[in-house]
Parts: structure tokens; sequence; C-alpha cells
């Protein structure tokens, strides 16, 4: 016989009972942000409350744990973060990432807040660029030798999805370090 539990909506799946050898912390789950003044108001606004996202689940995170991947592919919370600084940075300020695959690597110098500094720093020049574009259809920055440039809005979108991709990772990877949930 088939198990039809899959199915079941998740308000009336029943809850199993969460491991003792892990806290047990929920955060208040927030919404999404109200929309923006206007189109790029409100890409830009979903954009931030991912960014914040991703950082949350990496700030309090203790060491080793934070560098250790929780996955066969060794992702962790801090390669993530540094990663997505380095992605800002390319979209948003058209520096080149070099190796993409060392991007998601942190190193062992690389610190929690250094990692975190660094990624708000280049949201906030990222976010700089994005207020200076008066119209979406224009090219954002781009790297030397990438070919064309994409549009602000295609960027935004891009970087919607690239982000809230990321911060799914990180949700799981920080449920599995100390049973944090929410956002």
């Amino acid at each position: 016989m088939p198990d039809n539990r899959a199915r079941q909506s998740p308000t009336r799946a029943k809850a199993k009972p969460k491991s003792t050898a892990k806290a047990t912390a929920k955060a208040r789950d927030t919404g999404p942000p109200s929309a923006g003044a206007d189109e790029k108001a409100t890409l830009r606004g979903f954009l931030d409350y991912l960014r914040t996202s991703v950082a949350d689940k990496v700030a309090g995170t203790p060491e080793p744990q934070v560098r250790t991947g929780g996955v066969p592919s060794g992702t962790s919370l801090l390669g993530l973060a540094k990663h997505l600084a380095c992605v800002e940075r390319f979209y948003f300020l058209g520096e080149d990432a070099g190796d993409w695959a060392a991007t998601l690597r942190p190193s062992a110098q690389d610190t929690v807040d250094g990692v975190l500094a660094d990624y708000r720093e280049a949201v906030e020049r990222a976010n700089q660029v994005i207020d200076a574009c008066p119209d979406l259809t224009l090219p954002a920055p781009r790297a030397p030798r990438r070919g064309p440039a994409p549009s602000m809005r295609w960027v935004l979108v891009h970087m919607i999805e690239e982000t809230g991709r990321h911060a799914g990772h990180a949700d799981i990877l920080r449920e599995q370090i100390d049973g944090s949930t929410g956002r």
C-alpha cells in the first residue's frame, strides 16, 4: 500500500519529535517585504530580504560548524556567504570572480565576522549601483571580457533567484547544525 503522508498539507502533517541532542530554536518567521513604490524598489526589497536571511543564518553559528560542509558537496554556511559576496561584486560592480568554485570554500583565515562584513560591504556597494540606475533596461556593470552586459532588471531578478536559492541552502545547513529554523 502506498504511503500517502507525502500528499498531506504541511499544516495537517504530524510533527516528528526533535532530537534532544540539538537545540530547537524557532525564530520568528518574517514574511516577505511589502511592495515598493515602484519596480526597482520592489525588486530591491525582495533582494535585501533574502540577503538579510542569509546573513542571519551565518551570524552566531559556532566554529567549526559554520565552515563545515553539511552536504556531500561540502557546502557550508560560511562558504555560502563568501560566495554571495563575490556574486554581488560580479553582477553589480563588474568585478571578475576568477575561480567560482573557490568562492564557496572559506579559507582557514576567514572568520564569520570578516566574511559577513565583506558580504555586507558588497551589498552596500551593490545597492549604491542599483539606486543610481535611472532605468532598469540599462546595462548593469560587467566584468571585462564577459560579453554584453545584461540589463539591470535581469541582474536584479537573477540575484533574487541566486540569493533565494542559497538562502534555502543556508536554512537547511543551519537547521542541521543546531535545529534553528525561521527567517
